[in-house]
């Protein structure tokens, strides 16, 4: 048996949410989500030639092998929000599929698709949002129960050129305006990493000017003069983080960030302090900062300095190694920093310096020191 099979034989498998409005927009889907109306463990549960990997009860989740392949298929539920703002808890497991729809964040993200049958099932308006290229949250108090949708609709408007339809603006600039800061910052984290890894300037200058910042600082924030999304892209190659470029420039305090992360920021916060009159100072400053922590320097001083580096300073570097002493006559010792730090020194005012001539500053080096 394999997943093909089931489609051919229930009528109640779904591809749900995400997939279906990427087939419509023709656009690829990053994820493939299949929902069955009813329980899908205790679906699974009774298939033949089908290995339940992982199960999650509480919200009725499962994970499977079948024939080699491995499927995540989600129950129908209906969820509630205790406390708004925090994960919601879930009060019906495998209720209808419009009950199922009508948990979810925009209409664009909830359309299913009978996976038997092809046809398209829409509750709530999101195929004529899609094709007028709206997002439109499903009731009024979606963003006091959630306020990640906010970063989330903020994603697919970037993702798409989709826009917020004028209700939910509304009620958007509404709750910026009163939020409640007791809220899953963890959550909060993740929609910015997906948002802000995009690396556009459209969704930087939206974030700043409709103050979706304040759900992660209550400073005003003005938007940089810098063009983020060209420098971002220079050396996107070389970046972890593109999102806490962005984040950074606006505020961090909230959000819990890994060791890693943590170093990047506070990196980038003593760059802002030290005056680095020549290129020595820049290289052996920079060559201990990631490139997050340079970048954010430069959107913040615009000076070049850190632009310089990646180019052309970060480049040049002794030829001579500690073999290469200990041959002249010198042994290990703590000198070896010192020479090398001479060296470059003098490569960076020269960088045409072959090994020979290093080689030869090196015993220059000595000579002046033993004349002190």
């Amino acid at each position: 048996m394999n997943i093909i099979d089931l489609y051919e034989k229930y009528d109640n498998l779904y591809y749900i949410g995400g997939v279906v409005r990427d087939i419509l927009i023709k656009m690829p889907s990053q994820d493939v989500d299949i929902t069955i109306e009813g329980n899908a463990i205790d679906f699974c549960e009774k298939l033949p030639d089908c290995e339940i990997i992982q199960s999650n009860p509480a919200f009725g989740t499962v994970r499977v092998k079948i024939n080699n392949q491995i499927y995540d298929i989600a129950s129908t539920r209906k969820e509630i929000y205790p406390k708004k703002g925090h994960l919601p808890k879930v009060i019906d497991i495998g209720c209808s599929l419009k009950d199922d729809v009508e948990r979810r964040d925009f209409t664009i993200n909830a359309l299913a698709r009978n996976i038997k049958t092809g046809e398209i099932i829409d509750y709530v308006g999101g195929l004529n949002d899609i094709q007028n290229k709206k997002l439109r949250i499903l009731h009024d108090e979606s963003f006091i129960d959630d306020p990640t949708r906010i970063i989330r609709g903020l994603k697919f408007a970037t993702r798409f050129g989709f826009s917020l339809d004028e209700h939910t603006k509304l009620l958007q600039n509404e709750y910026l305006k009163n939020i409640n800061y007791d809220m899953c910052y963890k959550r909060v984290k993740d929609e910015l990493i997906s948002t802000f890894n995009l690396n556009s300037d459209i969704a930087f200058e939206t974030f700043i000017n409709d103050k979706i910042y304040k759900l992660i600082t209550e400073k005003e924030i003005k938007l940089p003069s810098y063009d983020i999304q060209s420098l971002v892209g220079k050396y996107y190659n070389k970046i972890n983080s593109v999102w806490l470029i962005y984040i950074a420039l606006v505020d961090t305090e909230k959000l819990e960030l890994n060791k890693a992360e943590t170093k990047i920021v506070e990196d980038y916060n003593k760059l802002l302090n030290i005056n680095l009159k020549s290129d020595y100072d820049i290289v052996k400053t920079f060559s201990k900062c990631e490139i997050e922590s340079l970048l954010l320097y430069e959107i913040t001083k615009k000076d070049g300095k850190a632009i310089k580096y990646l180019d052309t300073l970060s480049e040049i570097k002794p030829e001579i190694n500690g073999n290469d002493l200990k041959k002249i006559g010198l042994p290990p010792s703590e000198k070896y920093a010192k020479i090398f730090d001479y060296i470059l020194n003098e490569k960076l005012k020269n960088p045409e310096l072959t090994k020979m001539d290093e080689l030869k500053l090196v015993e220059q080096f000595e000579k002046n020191k033993d004349s002190m």
